[in-house]
């Protein structure tokens, strides 16, 4: 195998498929990277049996094959090259010379057999959206996916499409977060599916890398993203996910238009006193255009007031500071509507137009007298 190709191209093109290797492994293939070089382009593919991410790029083919390289150390080496036309160059004993500038490097590779084949994601259902839409929509559910291997189903987003409409929730059990958006182009039949949350993470970060449409494919076990050259392999999640549209509360009879920023500054002020060893509810009294927020650990005590609009009816409930700062720092609107009840219910956080893209469920916190 031998091909010629820009150093920082390469070096990009590792990274990316790199998010999928194994740090560690009994197999050695699992800790490399599979570079395939045919047909003018080179391939590298990282799998870690769970999500498997194949990026290409056009480049110089002098010599077709392939081939596995360490990935922390074929990594590492690329790195440190001067910017400059790399040359990759492997004979039949797996003896690669990497030349770049006046830096060589020889190594030893592993055979391409011993690299795990990618599975096959035989096409029932698609949809395509705009690659800033899926990624600003899993950026602002992903972080209320659970971690709690008890439920591994959610552990992952649910994926509802139907017509021109597609739906991501995420639930941990303490709270919920929900994004609705319109498709371009209607997809083919109603469908939903779980994608893990791991696999959605770099999904995100490969959105913010390339400008180019995202396409879903969903197939019996697996889900395919297909963001420009890059491929992104993960197994759907098995379970009954929560049946979210009955366990959100929506008949609440206080609804407050609350400045977002405004809100998350109090937060953050209040929860200062708030440690990982001190543990403390934020104590919340929604009043006529004020909520007064406070909070008490031996650390000290916080209190703080911010300006809404309407009449809280002297509301008080407790939330984890946490879990309310990011319900807000997450929707993307500056100012929502916060729907709520007694103190012993659910807060609703959706858009203060109404539009519905939005929602987000925070549980309370029982407050101590």
């Amino acid at each position: 195998m031998k091909f010629s190709c820009e150093k920082l191209v390469l070096q990009n093109a590792i990274g990316i498929a790199s998010r999928a290797v194994t740090a560690k492994s009994s197999i050695p293939a699992l800790e490399g990277l599979l570079l395939v070089c045919s047909g003018g382009e080179l391939s590298l593919t990282g799998y870690n049996m769970k999500l498997g991410i194949r990026t290409r790029f056009a480049c110089d083919v002098s010599q077709e094959g392939q081939l596995v390289l360490n990935a922390r150390l074929f990594g590492d080496i690329v790195r440190r090259m001067p910017d400059d036309t790399l040359t990759l160059t492997s004979d039949e004993k797996l003896t690669v010379q990497v030349h770049c500038g006046d830096a060589d490097f020889d190594i030893v590779g592993l055979p391409a057999a011993d690299f795990p084949e990618l599975p096959e994601v035989e096409e029932k259902n698609t949809f395509s959206l705009a690659e800033k839409t899926i990624g600003a929509m899993i950026q602002q559910t992903c972080f209320a996916v659970s971690t709690n291997e008890a439920r591994p189903v959610h552990m992952g987003s649910l994926f509802e499409v139907a017509g021109d409409e597609v739906t991501v929730v995420s639930v941990d059990g303490f709270r919920l977060a929900l994004r609705r958006e319109k498709l371009e182009t209607p997809a083919s039949g109603v469908f939903s599916f779980v994608a893990p949350g791991t696999a959605l993470s770099e999904v995100e970060k490969v959105c913010e890398e390339v400008d180019e449409p995202v396409k879903v494919t969903l197939g019996d076990r697996h889900i395919l993203f297909e963001v420009g050259q890059t491929e992104l392999i993960c197994r759907r999640l098995e379970g009954e996910f929560l049946d979210y549209k009955n366990a959100i509360p929506r008949k609440n009879p206080i609804r407050l238009l609350v400045d977002t920023k405004a809100m998350m500054e109090s937060l953050d002020r209040v929860s200062v006193v708030i440690s990982e060893k001190l543990k403390s509810p934020v104590r919340c009294v929604f009043s006529q255009n004020k909520v007064y927020f406070s909070a008490k650990t031996a650390n000290g005590d916080a209190k703080d007031v911010c300006k809404i609009e309407g009449d809280g009816k002297e509301l008080e409930i407790g939330f984890n500071n946490r879990y309310l700062s990011e319900a807000l720092r997450y929707a993307p609107a500056e100012q929502v509507r916060l729907e709520l009840n007694s103190g012993i219910s659910p807060a609703i956080i959706v858009p203060a137009d109404e539009s519905e893209s939005f929602l987000y469920m925070v549980l309370p916190v029982r407050l101590k007298a």
